[in-house]
Order: C-alpha cells, then sequence, then structure tokens
C-alpha cells in the first residue's frame, strides 16, 4: 500500500490510495473474455456508425448519393455523438468532464497576457483577406520564427515564407493537396485528422510505421533513412511534439529528421504543441521546439512547418494557423486555398499581429509551461493513486497515452473504458483513433491502440479532477461488484446535432 500523499492543490484531499486489480478475484465474474470485436457491444456501435465498416461490407441503405462515400468520423465527430447520445449537450456541459478536449483551455492563466476581449473592424477587413493572408501577419509570423530559432543564420524567412490559413486542418488540406502521385510515411500512432486527409486526397500513397511504447515511441531515423532508399518514400508526416503520446523529436534527432529535407524527400511537421515543452530545470522554462531550428535555407530545403494560434495562444476558436515553408510552397498552397477554404478570417489575421511580438510571446510561452506542467504533474499523481500508471508519461503536449491493459476485461480496452466512463459523464478518446485508417483495417481488438485511451489535461483543473473522481468511482466499482456489469448496456440513441467540441 502508498501511504497517502497530500494535494499540493488547495484544501482538496487527494483521493485515497487504491488496492491494485487481483485478476483472479475478478476474472471468475467475467462471463467472457473478448478476444473479437463482433463480441464487444462497444465496437459494434463503432462500426454500425456510417463510414467505419470494413472496406468489403456495403450497405445499400447508404448509398442514397450517387458518387458519395463517407470518410469515417473523426474521433471528434464519433466521440460527440456518443457523449450527446448520454446526453451531452452545451447546456449541460458544465455538468461534464471532458477529458477527450483537443483544445487547451482559453480563459486567464497566473502570469499570462490577459486574453483578448474586443477585435478592431476596419472597413478594409470586411472585405475578402488574400488566400496566402494579410502580409503584416505574415511577416509577423516570419519575424518571430527568425527571432526565436534563426539568429545569427545566414537564411532567413520572410513574408514570401508563410501562408495564413483557417485553421491546422485546412493547412493540411492545403498542403496534400499540392502533393503528387507519392508514398506518404506516417506514423501510428498520430493525430486523428491524418487518416481523414491521407484517405481524402487518394493521390497520396500511405505508408504506416508503428511506433513503440518499449522505444518511447521514437521514430527512428537511421530506419526512415532506409525506407526512403529502399521504398521511395517522397513525403514524410508527422507531429512533433507527438499528440497523442506527449513526446518529442529534439536535439540532434530533430536535426537528422530535417535534414532529410535536403535529399530528395519533403518533411511536413505539425507543430502546434511546440509551446508545451516541460522541463526539469527551472532555466529551461521558456524554451520551445521547432524544426525551423535546423532549416539551412528556408527556400531550397524541403521542410514545411504548420503551428497557429490555436494551441500556443491558446485561441482555437480564432482559426488562424499557418504553413512556414519554400516560397514556392506558398505560392501553391495560394492556389490550393482559392479552391479549398477561401482563407482565414480577415478580422481576426490583423488582430493577430500584436500577438506575435516576441515580448508578448516570451511571457504567454512561460505562463503556460508552468501551468501546463503542473497540470500534467497532478494528473499523473492521481493516475498512481489509482494505479494507473503511465507507461511513457507525456514530455510535451497536454495529453496523456493511458495504457489500460492491465484491467480487467472488458474494461482493459479504450472504446469500452470510454463507453463506461460517459455513463459517469466523462469524455476520453479511444486509442483506436490515432491507428490512423482504423475503421477499415483488420479486427480492431488487434489495433496495436486497442488498449488506449488518450486523456486530455487541457481543460481547467476542477474538470480535470472531476474527471478523475469518475474514474476513480468505475474503479471502484469493479472492485466491490466485478465486471459482469461492464461491456454492456450502451445508449444506442445518437439524437441532436453536433454542438461539441472534443
Amino acid at each position: 500500500m502508498h501511504s497517502p500523499i497530500p494535494s499540493p492543490f488547495g484544501s482538496r484531499p487527494a483521493s485515497r490510495p487504491t488496492t491494485p486489480f487481483r485478476f483472479k478475484d475478478i476474472v471468475n465474474d467475467v462471463m467472457h473474455h473478448f478476444r473479437h470485436e463482433k463480441e464487444s457491444e462497444a465496437h459494434q456501435i463503432f462500426r454500425q456508425q456510417a463510414g467505419h465498416k470494413p472496406p468489403q461490407t456495403v450497405n445499400p441503405d447508404e448509398e442514397t448519393v450517387p458518387g458519395i462515400e463517407h470518410p469515417g468520423s473523426t474521433g471528434v465527430i464519433y466521440c460527440s455523438d456518443r457523449a450527446m447520445a448520454n446526453g451531452f449537450s452545451y447546456a449541460n456541459s458544465h455538468e461534464w468532464a471532458n477529458l477527450g478536449q483537443g483544445a487547451p483551455e482559453v480563459g486567464p492563466i497566473p502570469g499570462a497576457p490577459s486574453r483578448p476581449q474586443a477585435i478592431p473592424m476596419p472597413t478594409d477587413s470586411l472585405e475578402y483577406a488574400p488566400t496566402t493572408g494579410v502580409k503584416e501577419l505574415r511577416e509577423a509570423v516570419a519575424n518571430l520564427y527568425n527571432r526565436t530559432y534563426r539568429q545569427g543564420k545566414e537564411s532567413q524567412y520572410t513574408y514570401e515564407n508563410v501562408c495564413i490559413v483557417p485553421g491546422g486542418r485546412s493547412g493540411l488540406s492545403r498542403v496534400a493537396a499540392v502533393v503528387g502521385d507519392v508514398y506518404c510515411s506516417y506514423q501510428i500512432p498520430d493525430y486523428t485528422a491524418y487518416d481523414q486527409v491521407l484517405s481524402a486526397f487518394k493521390r497520396l500513397v500511405p505508408v504506416p510505421t508503428v511506433l513503440e511504447p518499449k522505444s518511447k515511441y521514437r521514430l527512428d531515423i537511421e530506419q526512415t533513412k532506409k525506407d526512403i532508399r529502399n521504398q521511395g518514400l517522397a513525403v514524410i508526416l508527422a507531429s512533433n511534439p507527438r499528440n497523442p503520446t506527449g513526446q518529442v523529436i529534439k536535439g540532434h534527432e530533430l536535426k537528422e529528421l530535417v535534414a532529410l529535407s535536403r535529399e530528395g524527400s519533403t518533411i511536413v511537421l505539425d507543430e502546434f504543441y511546440s509551446w508545451y515543452i516541460y522541463p526539469d530545470s527551472e532555466k529551461d522554462f521558456g524554451k520551445s521546439i521547432s524544426s525551423a531550428e535546423y532549416v539551412e535555407d528556408v527556400n531550397n530545403d524541403s521542410t514545411v512547418i504548420i503551428d497557429g494560434l490555436t494551441k500556443n495562444w491558446r485561441l482555437p476558436g480564432w482559426r488562424v494557423c499557418w504553413v512556414l515553408g519554400p516560397k514556392n510552397l506558398v505560392t501553391a498552397l495560394s492556389q490550393s486555398g482559392s479552391f479549398l477554404d477561401g482563407g482565414a478570417n480577415h478580422p481576426l489575421q490583423l488582430a493577430a499581429i500584436p500577438l506575435l511580438d516576441p515580448e508578448h510571446v516570451a511571457q504567454e510561452k512561460l505562463a503556460l509551461q508552468r501551468h501546463f506542467k503542473m497540470k500534467r504533474d497532478h494528473v499523473l499523481k492521481r493516475l498512481r493513486q489509482l494505479h494507473l500508471d503511465v507507461d511513457v508519461p507525456p514530455l510535451s503536449t497536454f495529453y496523456i497515452w493511458l495504457n489500460l491493459e492491465k484491467l480487467p476485461p472488458p474494461l482493459n480496452n479504450g472504446l469500452t473504458f470510454f463507453e463506461e466512463l460517459l455513463k459517469e459523464k466523462t469524455i476520453v478518446i479511444p486509442g483506436i483513433f490515432f491507428d490512423i485508417n482504423p475503421a477499415h483495417r483488420r479486427n480492431l481488438f488487434n489495433s496495436p491502440c486497442h488498449y488506449y485511451v488518450r486523456l486530455s489535461f487541457g481543460p481547467p483543473l476542477e474538470d480535470l479532477n472531476k474527471g478523475l473522481d469518475a474514474i476513480e468511482r468505475v474503479l471502484k466499482k469493479v472492485r466491490n461488484e466485478g465486471t459482469k456489469n461492464f461491456g454492456h448496456s450502451y445508449k444506442q440513441s445518437l439524437d441532436g446535432g453536433l454542438d461539441a467540441h472534443i
């Protein structure tokens, strides 16, 4: 038994330590140990939603619009649907704990600049903005990267290396739209939106690489070099820092990855969590990570960076982001943007310019790192008290990649765990959504992400505690009642619209 740990967060007492699960005491309650998705109610609900059937299955009821093919739900849409089937709505969202939330808290945090309260709208801003974005904002982005990552380097970014886009998904889509018929490397697990991008833009031929927990989800750069030579990989797509594992490629390994862009491959890095770095040393607070540091020539190195206000500035509702890369890429992105999205919000682009001032950025970055490190440590401590140790703790992002494999079945897989927490008004994201293209491959029980859920510590501390209390209730119920009441009796209704962002 562990002794109780006092809470450093006010007067709220820490959760009482619990006894680890003893399988010999619990497994007798399990009528059937699920080994296939067909035996799991949670997985059958997942398969019944449009776009989630295996590719060889044809549902005549769906073929009502000629030429239309369901792309499959993102984790956002699917989990929103299932939460609403269990009573979630904006009207009662305060009653729920949303630990699936793919966004940071947007309110004030200690030490940060004040939050924007009003947006100026000069008459000119009521016109369309250029599809590459407002020039002044493009210059501000280029200057920020030069000052942060490229001091003393001969090659510097200019506004011509920056394209403003209405959100990260739009940036990914614009890039994918201008890539030719090539092999595109991606990793499992990684950001769920890559599934739809790689499926929708069919000229891209996806080539997966499974990252292993035993190596802390490290991307093997030497093996990647071999794959480029042997498989002809032309594009490498990855989030860095990594969603959902919370790991990060940095230092020499990041330098080696960027160097591949000088050897005939294009490196596309989603760097939305570049400020969410949690150092051990006080002197390292305020530092961030970007591949821009290792680019030699901004117009010749085929390194493409996607980032924006969404995560680092904690302004997801603004939908003001950017793609940074060679200027001939930006020209192409302007053309793809003209038919894909039409460009980002004009007044919000103007309002974003002062937010990129280096002094403002330094204050935001330092406050963010201190606040989110506190929340990370708090969540990890409470999980330890529940004997849910995290195999690979996050070094970055605001996600925890939680392995449930040691829990008694059927609670030990992400989709069933997710359904059980919905009964407790808590949302997490099942791991299978980070198995890129999960709905159309293999028995889902064989997915490398089958046993996982992603927990977000993006929300405020009060919400985190509410969700962790719900997890504790589920585990207590298992200890007291066994597992006979788990794995079934899930609500089927999907009434209502999509009014949640997860």
